[in-house]
């Protein structure tokens, strides 16, 4: 499949573009490519959509609801070929695409439904011939930065609250995994979204993702990305005072009480460490154990790491695939040989499979360092792959200080069988969400974000739609009757 950019309602392929090759991450073929989106093509896309945003700001909210309906009930009728061609560019296995994608179509169906509700209110005035009247009003022409690891699900994050406040949006799509997101755009095309409203451009951060990001005519830019492409998107978007939204890297503390459920907590924290091989902003990198139950975590995770088995993303029953690329398996080794230089030991995975249905793949044990020094990169540094590291702590305060220690501020997760006291130490955990006896903090219905280092601004939820939405407060003398 060979893409182009997707503009002012129809697809586009510029002559001579430049474009990007897109192989298969678990054999290294060739699964297609997409053109790659430079400063003009962002600057013809915000012409198109400020066109646009009038008539979309003035489409009455049942309108906008029934639009990310219909492109939801379409997503669904195309899961399966979607979420195939997704495991092919990106590698998770089919099963875990196809649950991304729904979850997607879900999230456009919630905020359909958050579209109706946008309301005012009208509020105490300072006189009797005085009305306040408050009201909410599309922000204008918006703009997203879609990361590679969950790009449809992630695209509807950004897409749904925007569409629904009746925002337009410009999304840089990730240039490594935008063929299934093509894919959700015809969706939202065949769906009756007005020409201008969307433009899908795949592109590289430092020229799509700054074009975006610095432009005067842009008024908000939702990004999921690192810590450093964060603050540099803050620093592009401060020429215009642009809103910003950042979902920003994490470094997620797994906490496991003396009094936990061993066996529960130690599938959990295989789980959430190695899911998208530790390709996700809320996996597990650093596993924190009460010494007293230290031994029987580390041996019980090793046993059930170096069973795991991967393969490619398309055969039945495999739940771990590759990494994306081999830059993800030099940084799991990097973080890999600092633990074990520092006096780490290494009781699981810690190399390449062999074999010959591994061969041009970019596979990778998933691995488990124990008794990682603090300093070491793993308990300091987002791997971003499949390496967790253990490390005992003897109290409570010894482990709300290396829990909160760092500068991020994402997720973190907490196991233990005393719910009182798991509610208390949750509540001084710095992090802009806590699971307590579950492994993943994300929830429709809840706002998603994180602390300090890790963002600012709130996606799901009726707090993901809030960023979209300008206050206005009209102030109006009456007649006295």
């Amino acid at each position: 499949m060979d893409r182009g950019f997707f503009i002012n309602g129809a697809w586009h392929t510029p002559q001579g573009a430049e474009r990007f090759k897109i192989t298969d991450p678990a054999t290294g073929e060739a699964v297609g490519s997409t053109v790659l989106a430079d400063e003009r093509i962002v600057d013809e896309a915000v012409g198109h959509a400020e066109a646009a945003a009038p008539g979309f700001a003035a489409l009455p909210a049942g309108e906008r609801a029934a639009l990310l309906t219909r492109a939801a009930a379409l997503i669904e009728e195309r899961v399966e070929a979607m979420a195939l061609l997704l495991t092919r560019e990106q590698g998770k296995p089919v099963a875990d695409n196809r649950k991304e994608i729904l979850f997607g179509a879900e999230v456009l169906r919630y905020y359909a439904g958050e579209a109706t509700r946008i309301g005012g209110s009208l509020r105490p005035a300072s006189a009797a011939s005085v009305k306040n009247i408050v009201s909410y009003h599309p922000v204008g022409v918006t703009a997203a930065i879609v990361p590679w690891n969950y790009p449809v699900d992630l695209y509807c994050w950004k897409i749904g609250p925007a569409l629904a406040a009746g925002c337009p949006m410009i999304v840089k799509s990730p240039h490594e995994t935008p063929l299934a997101i093509a894919m959700l755009v015809d969706c939202l095309h065949e769906a009756g979204l007005p020409a201008g409203v969307l433009a899908d451009l795949p592109g590289l951060g430092p020229v799509a993702g700054a074009a975006l990001s610095a432009h005067p005519r842009i008024r908000l830019i939702s990004a999921t990305a690192s810590i450093a492409a964060g603050q540099d998107i803050m620093r592009r978007a401060a020429g215009n005072l642009k809103r910003v939204s950042l979902e920003l890297g994490g470094h997620a503390p797994f906490i496991v009480m003396a009094d936990a459920d061993l066996e529960e907590a130690v599938r959990a924290a295989h789980r959430r460490s190695f899911s998208n091989m530790g390709q996700i902003c809320i996996t597990v990198n650093r596993i924190l154990v009460d010494r007293r139950v230290h031994k029987a975590f580390a041996d019980c995770l090793a046993s059930l790491t170096e069973a795991t088995e991967i393969g490619h993303g398309t055969a039945p029953g495999v739940a771990y695939g590759p990494v994306l690329n081999r830059s993800v398996i030099d940084r799991v080794e990097a973080h890999q040989a600092d633990a074990l230089a520092k006096g780490g030991r290494l009781i699981a995975g810690g190399r390449q499979p062999e074999g010959s249905a591994f061969a041009g793949g970019t596979f990778y044990r998933p691995t488990v360092i124990d008794n990682a020094p603090v300093d070491s990169l793993p308990m300091q540094e987002e791997t971003y792959g499949p390496l967790a590291a253990i490390a005992a702590f003897d109290s409570e305060a010894e482990m709300l200080d290396l829990a909160n220690g760092l500068e991020y501020g994402l997720a973190a997760y907490l196991y233990g069988a005393d719910l009182e006291r798991l509610w208390a130490l949750a509540d001084r955990l710095e992090f802009g969400a806590v699971g307590v006896n579950v492994n993943d903090t994300s929830e429709l219905q809840a706002p998603f974000g994180g602390w300090k280092m890790s963002g600012m601004g709130r996606e799901l939820g009726p707090e993901g739609l809030d960023a979209y939405l300008e206050a206005k407060h009209i102030k109006m003398r009456v007649r006295p009757v």
